[in-house]
């Protein structure tokens, strides 16, 4: 039974039965700016469904290879670290542990030639893993994270050795004042302190000690807006002193953070018209030059709004994103969610790829799934009882 047309009703006598009074406080709640009709039938209740349609699980599923990597997009045969890894935290979820395990072996059967060489995971490869480039944290931080819901949810030790190799790694990379070296570039250069890409080693690497302590005394120091109860992404450059991700992400990841946080993210939120479907549609930047919708970006920050039970900012933010979502060329009843509404660039100046609006991200994709379905990555291992003399962001105001 489709129940949308009854709740469509229901949503309408309740909307016509509040006073102008009641509707002027509720739409000065609204954080997501959405058209007049969307406004009109947004009120929530506190339950979250769970259902995702199968087009979208069916096309991310086609997007595993022979070498059981994941390809990023449908139109190039290039793969990330990161997208693997998220793709195997849904296949742990979806209870698909054959495709789990197919992108894991392909990591573990690589670990002995190429990590005494570079200590982590190449960020790029193609899907025949030829052409391998750039070592960032962050994404082997991420493929942890997948590799502990693994163990957790199946019990195996199966993959123990590769995770203890990358934690290992991990802990090597902090310095003197608790950073973490950020990797090596494609071209030798070393990447800087990344506030994303620590937040979750932080979460990756199990248990709390000092390795946990120390970088959280350097987020303290270096990377805490104090008056604004914000973590920084590039203090030194004010422009883009804060990024999207680092406000979904660290509410996610340290779940007593305030959640303001999040309704702080309104200094990303922009309006532009989708390049496929020709729409125009509410969403967030990666940052506050605001040229662009980030849709995996977005898809966070829904996931995050579900965490502090605002279903209905949740869901506004999903109805704008559905409006881009782009049928597959490639693959029969299957669809997915472009990385950006529109074209412009990504966090900084620098343009992003030339496809990047036209064609399904498996990101993006994936994120989406993660909100349609109430599902928080950073729930299993989540680190609740840390000491509160650590925690810095709580204060009394």
């Amino acid at each position: 039974m489709n129940l949308r047309p009854v709740a469509f009703i229901i949503v309408l006598l309740l909307f016509f039965s509040c006073s102008k009074e009641d509707i002027s406080t509720y739409q000065e709640d609204l954080v997501v700016r959405l058209d007049e009709e969307i406004e009109t039938v947004s009120h929530k209740t506190n339950e979250k469904s769970q259902h995702v349609d199968e087009a979208f699980v069916h096309w991310i599923v086609n997007r595993q290879q022979a070498s059981g990597l994941m390809e990023s997009t449908e139109i190039s045969n290039f793969t990330s670290l990161y997208d693997n890894a998220l793709a195997a935290i849904f296949f742990i979820q979806e209870d698909r542990r054959e495709n789990a395990e197919k992108i894991f072996d392909y990591f573990y059967s690589i670990r002995e030639t190429e990590l005494p060489l570079t200590g982590g995971f190449y960020q790029f490869r193609k899907s025949d893993g030829s052409d391998a480039e750039r070592i960032w944290m962050g994404d082997n931080a991420w493929l942890l994270i997948a590799l502990n819901q693994y163990a957790t949810k199946y019990g195996s030790g199966k993959y123990e050795s590769l995770s203890l190799q990358l934690e290992n790694w991990i802990r090597s990379l902090q310095m003197e004042n608790g950073a973490l070296r950020g990797g090596t570039n494609s071209d030798g250069t070393e990447i800087p302190n990344v506030t994303e890409g620590m937040i979750t080693a932080f979460h990756a690497v199990k248990g709390y000690d000092a390795f946990h302590k120390n970088m959280l005394d350097f987020l303290k120091k270096n990377r805490w807006d104090e008056e604004l109860g914000l973590l920084m992404a590039w203090p030194e450059n004010p422009e883009y002193a804060f990024a999207l991700d680092v406000l979904s992400l660290s509410k996610l990841i340290f779940n007593d953070l305030s959640d303001d946080v999040l309704f702080q993210a309104n200094k990303f939120l922009n309006d532009q018209t989708a390049t496929m479907s020709g729409e125009m549609i509410s969403g967030y930047c990666f940052d506050q030059d605001k040229d662009v919708i980030w849709l995996e970006g977005s898809a966070q920050m829904a996931v995050a709004f579900n965490s502090i039970a605002r279903f209905d900012i949740s869901e506004n933010i999903m109805e704008n994103i559905e409006k881009t979502v782009i049928q597959s060329s490639m693959t029969d009843n299957a669809q997915g969610i472009p990385y950006t509404a529109n074209f412009g660039t990504s966090y900084g100046s620098n343009e992003l790829w030339d496809h990047t609006d036209i064609t399904p991200a498996l990101s993006s994709t994936l994120w989406y799934y993660f909100a349609k379905t109430n599902f928080n990555p950073f729930d299993t291992g989540k680190k609740d009882m840390l000491p509160t003399a650590d925690k810095f962001w709580e204060y009394d105001f």
